[in-house]
């Protein structure tokens, strides 16, 4: 699930670095270091009238020599003098600071993105009392280094998900630390489609050369050992198509690698539990709700859900493969920044307020039917309360929002998102899990 910082909010806005790792802003005094720029003996002259202070030096329109590597220059401020009149330039570090003052009435930084990404740079545009800042950075091309968080966060997840999976093979993983290997082809299972979703968000945001992490895996000591995994999205969103492409890749790559796991797990031996631990006074028993994806898969593999003996069960692996179909429902959720959200806000931005705001009131009618009207215990219904507050909190923080708003769609990515929300309503169960006893 790609996550962006959802936009401007009141006074100083900065939409850089979304990862809160290091913000733009502006120089508290201005440092010395300028761009080594200079259009004429006399300063640079933009179109719009004034001289723009950029230092010693010498600035070329096609090959400026500011801050950067030779492949990649900011653009110089005759690029932008159609929105935005500079006054001067400065640098700290990789960041260059242009000063001066909007020409345009509506956003500027839609109106100046493609000097800056055409660069190989990320903007945000800043704002103070009578005058404008607008920030470029490089633009991030890839990994930068060993990610050792990355790394860390997936060797655990591996970890917790084997820990998880054991369990579902019915060993107990403190009483039998030994057996915990047991677990393997859930923890597999479950990371290939969590690894698979992500990385189709991964991938479309390297196309649209939006800047964004790898994948942080979510470790928790749970019945699946894992809360998914989280793509952070640092720069700018350019378009509603790259917006659209984004969102709708990981639930479309995930499905794929769920319908994938979840046949081979039908075609597993089912699993048994141990007389002596069904008679148990601590034993409790978990039920499943496969959703009408699952049924399909089932029926067209001919191989059964559910078994005769009360003791039996499926294989693990297709509990992983329940675990993608659930993740994928609950990414399609269309509030905020939910993969959902993000394709709703692609295709119908008009209406995008409106269907955020009624889904909490679903989440928790939902909720309150199962408890009231199918008498279910409170526990097995307290999942939708937590996820109608979750989507509350989303709605109320609002999508992300594209530097250009006007791009069509088109009819093809309209038909997808649509078909893609089809399928993930067949991946929804009134019950997705319940403790019976």
């Amino acid at each position: 699930m790609p996550s962006e910082d959802p936009g401007r909010g009141s006074g100083p806005r900065d939409r850089d670095d979304r990862d809160g790792t290091g913000r733009d802003r502006e120089p508290s005094d201005r440092p010395a270091s300028q761009s080594g720029w200079d259009e004429s003996a006399s300063g640079p002259t933009s179109a719009n009238g004034g001289t723009a202070d950029v230092g010693a030096g010498r600035l070329d329109d096609d090959h400026p020599s500011g801050p950067g590597d030779e492949a990649r220059r900011p653009p110089t401020p005759r690029a932008i003098d159609h929105a935005f009149h500079v006054t001067e330039v400065r640098t700290e570090g990789d960041r260059v600071y242009y000063f001066g003052h909007a020409l345009v009435s509506d956003d500027l930084e839609a109106a100046i993105a493609p000097a800056f990404r055409n660069s190989g740079y990320a903007i945000s545009h800043v704002e103070r009392a009578g005058e404008d800042v607008v920030v470029a950075r490089p633009a991030a091309t890839g990994v930068d280094g060993v990610p050792w968080t990355h790394l860390l966060l997936f060797v655990l997840t591996i970890g917790s998900t084997l820990i998880a999976g054991s369990m579902w093979f019915f060993v107990n993983p403190i009483q039998e630390p030994t057996q915990i290997w047991k677990g393997w082809p859930f923890s597999v299972g479950i990371m290939t489609v969590l690894g698979v979703h992500e990385m189709g968000h991964y991938v479309m945001t390297r196309r649209h050369d939006v800047d964004a992490t790898l994948p942080y895996f979510i470790p928790v000591p749970t019945l699946i050992g894992t809360m998914g995994a989280v793509i952070r999205m640092k720069g700018s969103m350019p378009d509603r198509k790259a917006l659209f492409d984004i969102g709708v890749a990981g639930p479309i790559a995930g499905l794929i690698a769920t319908i994938a796991v979840t046949v081979v797990g039908l075609y597993l031996d089912p699993v048994t539990a141990p007389a002596e631990l069904a008679n148990s006074e601590n034993a409790q028993e978990i039920a499943i709700g496969f959703p009408p994806l699952m049924h399909v898969l089932s029926w067209i593999t001919g191989q059964p859900l559910y078994y005769d003996d009360p003791l039996t069960t499926v294989h693990p692996v297709v509990v992983a493969g329940w675990v993608g179909m659930f993740v994928t429902f609950l990414n399609l959720i269309p509030v905020g920044q939910l993969d959902g959200g993000h394709v709703v806000r692609a295709i119908a931005p008009e209406y995008q307020a409106t269907i955020a705001a009624v889904i909490p009131g679903l989440l928790y009618a939902l909720a309150a039917y199962l408890l009231f009207v199918r008498d279910l215990a409170p526990r097995n219904v307290t999942l939708w309360l937590v996820w109608g507050t979750i989507a509350l909190g989303l709605a109320f923080v609002g999508p992300a929002t594209p530097t250009d708003d006007s791009t069509d769609l088109g009819w093809k990515r309209t038909l997808i998102g649509l078909a893609t929300f089809a399928v993930g309503l067949a991946c929804f169960a009134p019950v997705p899990i319940a403790i019976v006893s």
